[in-house]
């Protein structure tokens, strides 16, 4: 077993993509925190029921679990779910952060409480609960960030831009985190996972070319995200750290990181109108389209 005796935390796991990874998780020999408000895709309401069905299923597969309906978007609430793991196991191993809403509005109708609400659930969220387990890693000099970003963000969408910022922030604080934390032998890297689940079951299916690619989105089950995920818990990825991972069906891509494409210089400096007639016109050819993330990943799902 992989994770034998190792501690997870696994946040927005009563459900879809994190009920994978926590049963996974336990499969392979982790006990495992099973945090779940209950709440709707917009964050609404409290319900107790899926992440304790979670836990029943763990423990009914001979598994150790507990189950936690604390918020990730409250520094104090989120204290609470990693307590929950030291409580019942007196350590915390691996913390996935995997808890998240949407409010999908297109840019010029977003409303402040729309872009805030998603994130201080995805990017506070996630901040909250990594920084409540990180004197647990640095105290144990051990210690394993698992964090869920998107090609919302690291690409592109529509109707996002909540969503996208607090993806692509989440993919920069996991890099922050892998840098802090290297001397305390803690790792930190993302998953960018395509899986069909009540967080994308709102899909447009007005037009054929939309009704095909949720077709295609259908095929790729949040169980397919889960192997991925305990490799990276496990100490078999121990020299795995800052990445950024897509899961896609059967297909696992490394995600690049921004860095720099072409140059342009001038001797004498730059003035705006040199910067028009030169460098825009130079610097064109490596210009990025306005690309979404299916038009990035056009084919049918391996």
């Amino acid at each position: 077993m992989m994770l034998r005796d190792k501690v997870v935390v696994v946040t927005g796991a009563g459900g879809g993509i994190g009920r994978e990874i926590a049963l996974a998780m336990a499969a392979e020999g982790a006990r495992v925190v099973v945090n779940d408000i209950g709440a709707s895709v917009g964050g609404q309401g409290h319900d107790a029921g899926p992440a304790r069905r979670v836990v029943d299923e763990i423990r009914a597969a001979g598994g150790q679990a507990v189950a936690n309906t604390d918020s990730v978007s409250d520094g104090a609430s989120a204290a609470r779910i990693v307590g929950t793991a030291i409580d019942a196991w007196g350590r915390v191993d691996v913390v996935v952060n995997n808890a998240g809403i949407l409010r999908d509005r297109y840019f010029h109708k977003m409303s402040a409480e729309e872009f805030d609400s998603v994130i201080q659930v995805h990017l506070y969220g996630s901040f909250h609960v990594s920084r409540a387990a990180a004197p647990h890693f640095k105290e144990q000099e051990s210690g394993c960030y698992i964090h869920m970003t998107s090609t919302s963000g690291l690409v592109g969408n529509f109707g996002q831009a909540n969503y996208a910022a607090a993806k692509l922030g989440i993919a920069a604080m996991s890099k922050s985190i892998a840098l802090d934390m290297h001397k305390f032998n803690v790792r930190s890297n993302c998953i960018s996972p395509f899986a069909w689940s009540r967080m994308i079951g709102s899909i447009p299916t007005e037009t054929p070319e939309e009704q095909a690619r949720v077709e295609r989105l259908k095929q790729m089950t949040p169980a397919k995200i889960a192997p991925l995920a305990v490799c990276l818990a496990s100490d078999d990825a121990k020299d795995v750290t800052g990445q950024i991972f897509a899961v896609r069906n059967n297909e696992i891509f490394l995600m690049s990181q921004p860095r720099p494409l072409r140059s342009v210089q001038r001797g004498e400096g730059w003035t705006p109108q040199s910067v028009a007639a030169h460098a825009l016109p130079a610097l064109k050819a490596s210009f990025y389209a306005l690309d979404r993330s299916a038009d990035v990943f056009c084919w049918d799902p391996v």
